[in-house]
């Protein structure tokens, strides 16, 4: 199980601590990796045992396998399965990765029973939170900077922002899933043996809504290090009329917020390329198109 920030999974037994931006430190074995938690407010630890062991159970093979957990000590503890492979993130991804990617999402969303899933809690991030957090962040206008394509990309969003749309993102959810609630696509992991993507990360997991979860995926700007056919993705996770409507204003509720992200003053301003907030604001006005 690689890291965030780790594209590779060789065999030797290493101790990575991983960067400032991360929750975690990993600490890789031949056959398993021990995760340290470096913040637990959001109950990151539990969330993401409670991931594993439904998924182990209803999902094997999904995700790694849980071993062992410390929860109760200072720095809580999971212990899981090593696996083989290497992340969705910084290439080009083939047809064959993004079909592995919606098989990966089918069966998740498929796997646990309705009754199992009203026992666990909201994910941390998920349709309300990103409503509000948007609408916060537009309504304090950012600085963008002075290129015209951005500030148009910011009066359109704010526009749709104003409309009930966003409102009935969370006023009509779609039957729950279990969702990993980070669309970075460092957590999916491809596995040149059998083809396969599994997911890695769960520590924001929970209840979620499964539209939410694939548009995370979808506008995540982990996809601009490398290309990813979101047409294709969308297309092979054979969602209904209905879902795709809930997607589509989804994506244009996460490209706003990365855009709102990416300004002068942006929290990820620094850790992006140059370029990356104007071709963002490309994205905003194609999906708001």
């Amino acid at each position: 199980m690689p890291g965030r920030n780790l594209p590779g999974t060789g065999r030797r037994a290493a101790r990575v601590a991983v960067g400032q931006s991360t929750t975690h430190d990993l600490e890789f074995g031949d056959e398993v990796v021990i995760k340290r938690y470096r913040s637990w407010d959001r109950r990151e630890p539990q969330r993401e045992w409670t991931a594993l062991t439904l998924l182990a159970e209803h999902a094997p093979g999904l995700a790694p396998a849980p071993i062992r957990a410390d929860l109760n000590v200072s720095p809580p503890t999971v212990v899981m399965s090593r696996l083989p492979g290497h992340v969705l993130r910084g290439a080009p991804a083939t047809v064959a990765q993004i079909d592995a990617v919606a098989a990966a999402f089918t069966r998740l969303h498929q796997a646990i029973p309705g009754p199992v899933l009203e026992a666990v809690e909201p994910a941390a991030w998920g349709p309300a939170a990103a409503v509000a957090k948007v609408r916060t962040w537009a309504d304090k206008r950012p600085d963008l900077g002075h290129d015209a394509d951005v500030r148009h990309a910011f009066q359109e969003g704010a526009t749709w922002l104003a409309t009930n749309a966003p409102d009935r993102l969370i006023s009509d959810p779609l039957p729950p899933v279990l969702g990993l609630s980070d669309g970075n696509h460092a957590n999916y992991l491809w596995d040149d043996g059998d083809r396969q993507v599994r997911l890695l990360d769960w520590e924001d997991s929970g209840r979620s809504d499964r539209a939410f979860e694939i548009a995370e995926f979808c506008e995540h700007t982990s996809r601009l290090d490398g290309t990813f056919d979101t047409e294709h993705l969308l297309a092979a996770v054979n969602v209904t009329e209905k879902e795709h409507r809930r997607i589509h204003d989804f994506r244009r509720l996460l490209a706003l917020g990365w855009l709102l992200m990416l300004g002068p003053a942006g929290p990820f301003t620094a850790r992006s390329p140059a370029g990356t907030l104007e071709r963002q604001a490309q994205r905003v006005l194609h999906l708001l198109a």
